[in-house]
């Protein structure tokens, strides 16, 4: 059977970034300004990697994923956040939020996943060289990406599915500026304790499955560098691990420094700026990250412009 909605509440309210008056419009520009600049930043790397055929290699594969992921994840929250800066009371509906943290799941723990497979690609590249095009054929690709979509499915459902069952009485005010897990289960007025189990059981298979994967590759790939005799090859090698490095620390940092903080109101709001990197920052850096230093992507950049020139 599906899972019941008993809940009284019908919409809640969003307390959002702050509750400071003077502060609602200067960050109103500042995640308008980042959102526009996420947007343009990842829906040009999709085209980007879509339209130049040197770009069809997996770790770029892997890339265009990411950036589609960004896109939507950030569009998730964001439009509604905004709008909370400039309107008087941030309301969101019951249905309205619980497909929220749907998709809110469902994007960050693909994130985890997608990270975890150019962790695996990186690997391949570094330590089998010679076995890559085997090891990375589009079919493997494929699968990876099709797992790394079902685990976020199936995670996305456990965690929508357990929140359908809760009741909410008459506390409907979220201290967040989106609808995430924690703060939803502080109003709940009947035993969270399944949530709890739910949380504990599918954050701990996304977290220390991601987490152990990209640590045991990197281990590798660190072991395959330090063989390298020549300065300039090992320089070479580490450059295509950088960026990886980089966006990997920014996502799991923050999110670690949310989940695993405990959940007391003092904790909430030092989250909810923790937040603002793994759901505003990060998706924001990658295209900078992955592009600045990519000579492929400017390779990219010149024939598409060339193009449109000529």
């Amino acid at each position: 059977m599906a899972p019941t909605n008993s809940s009284f509440v019908t919409e809640f309210i969003l307390v959002g970034l702050t509750d400071l008056p003077d502060l609602q419009l200067p960050l109103f520009c500042l995640f308008l300004l980042m959102y526009m600049v996420t947007l343009l930043g990842n829906l040009g790397l999709i085209f980007l990697i879509g339209l130049n055929s040197h770009l069809h290699t997996p770790m770029y594969f892997f890339l265009f994923n990411l950036s589609f992921i960004d896109f939507c994840y950030s569009s998730v929250f964001t439009p509604k956040m905004l709008i909370n800066f400039i309107s008087k009371k941030n309301i969101i509906s019951y249905k309205g939020c619980m497909t929220q943290l749907y998709f809110f799941c469902f994007f960050a723990i693909s994130e985890c996943y997608v990270l975890t497979s150019m962790a695996y690609d990186r690997y391949v590249a570094i330590c089998n060289p010679l076995l890559y095009n085997v090891a990375m054929s589009p079919n493997v690709c494929s699968l990876l990406m099709l797992g790394s979509y079902l685990m976020a499915f199936s995670g996305a459902m456990a965690h929508t599915g357990c929140m359908l069952r809760l009741t909410f009485c008459d506390a409907n005010t979220i201290n967040h500026y989106l609808c995430d897990i924690l703060p939803l289960l502080q109003l709940s007025c009947t035993s969270t304790y399944v949530n709890e189990l739910v949380v504990l059981i599918v954050e701990g298979i996304n977290v220390i499955v991601p987490t152990v994967t990209i640590f045991v590759s990197y281990g590798f790939i660190l072991s395959s560098i330090l063989r390298i005799s020549s300065t300039e090859g090992r320089s070479k090698a580490f450059s295509t691990c950088t960026a990886h490095i980089i966006a990997v620390t920014l996502f799991f940092g923050s999110g670690a420094f949310m989940y695993l903080k405990p959940s007391s109101a003092g904790s909430m709001d030092e989250g909810k700026i923790s937040s603002v990197f793994y759901t505003n920052v990060v998706p924001m850096m990658n295209p900078f990250i992955y592009s600045l230093r990519n000579k492929d992507i400017k390779l990219a950049v010149r024939k598409t412009l060339s193009k449109r020139v000529f």
